[in-house]
């Protein structure tokens, strides 16, 4: 990260972004999201830096989700969507070039619809890859419309550096939500980043 703060990527343009629930991918498949306890919730929060405020706001932010789904948002949000903001704040600041935010949001409805946006979903949508595989984990019938959506996106950035949405900057914190309706939002996680600020 320093590195990025101190120009290392301030002429290449990046795409960089997260899903909603990153961490159910490991928790739903095999039942391990109904074994969480308070205790290890607490546990977990404490080792990551969150004080019990911080826990207690969780609850507010996620209102009526389990503890298993709780700690699932903050394995989420400290491991990949915080960070990502992160990095896009630090390359926003010190490029030259473009800097895009996404949060990939689409739900799956398997698995009793408990899988959400889980890790690596994105990815058969941005390469149009729908029906290869991918029916345990997004379904039969995934959006088809959303796949074309982020792979043009993707391929137009990637031949021409734009992604078609607005462009990413530390005082707004544009990012692409895509879903069932995609829109650009600003400042999606000013919560979360505020709980997390100075911890991660």
């Amino acid at each position: 990260m320093d590195a990025i703060r101190a120009g290392a990527a301030a002429d290449i343009d990046l795409v960089v972004g997260s899903n909603t629930e990153e961490t159910r991918l490991f928790l739903v498949p095999d039942g391990s999201i109904d074994r969480i306890t308070e205790e290890s919730l607490s546990a977990i929060a404490g080792v990551y830096g969150l004080l019990p405020e911080g826990l207690d706001a969780y609850r507010v932010l996620h209102s009526g989700a389990t503890t298993g789904e709780l700690f699932s948002a903050i394995q989420t949000d400290w491991f990949w969507r915080i960070p990502a903001i992160r990095f896009a704040d630090a390359h926003a600041k010190a490029a030259r070039a473009s800097t895009y935010m996404y949060e990939f949001a689409w739900q799956s409805p398997q698995m009793g619809g408990r899988l959400g946006a889980s890790h690596s979903f994105e990815i058969p949508f941005v390469f149009d890859t729908l029906g290869l595989g991918t029916e345990p984990l997004l379904g039969p019938t995934p959006l088809q419309d959303l796949a074309d959506t982020m792979h043009r996106a993707w391929v137009v950035f990637a031949t021409k550096g734009d992604t078609g949405w607005p462009k990413y900057e530390a005082s707004r914190r544009s990012t692409m939500h895509f879903d069932v309706e995609s829109i650009a939002v600003d400042n999606p996680l000013d919560k979360e980043l505020q709980l997390w600020d100075g911890i991660c």
